[in-house]
């Protein structure tokens, strides 16, 4: 009986592995999107981004 119990222990702790594993992988794939969105709004968006920034730039040196 105890060996059923370890191979049961065995397999349902290998089944939690996968599944963590899989869970980080998700989440490395989600930050790659997002990194991907962000430098396509930066570059979709770079003369307003430039006009911002300077803008910005002028009102600090204007102290």
């Amino acid at each position: 009986m105890d060996d059923v119990m370890r191979k049961l222990w065995i397999r349902g702790t290998g089944k939690l592995k996968e599944v963590k594993g899989q869970g980080t992988t998700e989440y490395a794939i989600l930050v790659g999107v997002l990194v991907v969105i962000a430098i396509i709004a930066v570059v979709a968006f770079r003369g307003k981004l430039q006009e911002l920034w300077d803008g910005i730039s002028q009102g600090i040196n204007g102290l």
